[in-house]
């Protein structure tokens, strides 16, 4: 069945997200603060901390998500260079139980340490770290493959507490049986290590969805769309 963004978060207010590219992890991260801007008044902040790739980053939408009334922090905040750089005031926002907090964080073991140095504060109760998976993806494989690279990502960014969240995608060709059938294939890879939180899918196929899953389902709609592509482009 379809979950508010809040329930899912089970009472946390700060989610990082990790994973490899291709994984859907930015456009999950996007969908995330823009949901729970229709669940809630409190503020809602959005660090763009990806550094590992030069295409489908949150920080190409940033007006739309300041349209929303979403607080944008990017390394573009503080330079004119697309160089690798941690926007500043992370700890203080971090600590601000009133607020959200949503971290889009870059690519594979090497983009997650730029969280490994706030790791104290992603451990606590109010926080939590997200694993978006996409079964279909060739990393993600087999269950030895799919282990290993969680356990790179995650030890890199210190992170104790992680939840997948299960991705499976053909891009502009799935369907809903696409869907069904890798998250089954992703639930068996991981082997009951990892409890998945949610399945994300493209919002025409969630009412199908949601009367064939156990699981939550986040409906997705594409925020990162260039001249190049059209909606159903994978990011």
């Amino acid at each position: 069945m379809t979950q508010r963004i809040i329930e899912i978060l089970q009472g946390r207010r700060t989610v990082a997200f990790l994973g490899e590219a291709g994984s859907g992890k930015t456009e999950i991260a996007l969908n995330f603060a823009l949901r729970l801007r229709g669940e809630t008044d409190r503020k809602i902040h959005f660090f763009d901390m990806d550094q590992t790739k030069p295409l489908f980053r949150a920080r190409d939408v940033a007006e739309r998500l300041r349209q929303m009334n979403i607080e944008f922090h990017s390394n573009t905040d503080i330079s004119i260079e697309d160089v690798a750089a941690i926007a500043p005031g992370v700890i203080p926002v971090l600590n601000d139980t009133e607020s959200f907090v949503i971290m889009d964080v870059g690519g594979n073991e090497h983009g997650a340490r730029v969280i490994g140095q706030f790791c104290e504060l992603l451990s606590r109760e109010d926080a939590m770290v997200m694993l978006p998976i996409n079964p279909f993806r060739p990393w993600s494989g087999n269950p030895d493959n799919l282990a290993l690279t969680i356990d790179k990502i995650t030890t890199a960014a210190r992170a104790k507490t992680v939840k997948v969240i299960s991705n499976p995608n053909l891009c502009r060709e799935t369907t809903a049986d696409d869907v069904v059938e890798g998250n089954e294939t992703l639930r068996q890879m991981l082997q009951n290590r990892y409890e998945i939180a949610c399945v994300c899918a493209l919002t025409p196929l969630c009412a199908e969805l949601e009367q064939r899953m156990d699981e939550a389902v986040v409906p997705i709609e594409i925020q990162i769309i260039y001249p190049w592509m059209d909606e159903y482009e994978d990011a």
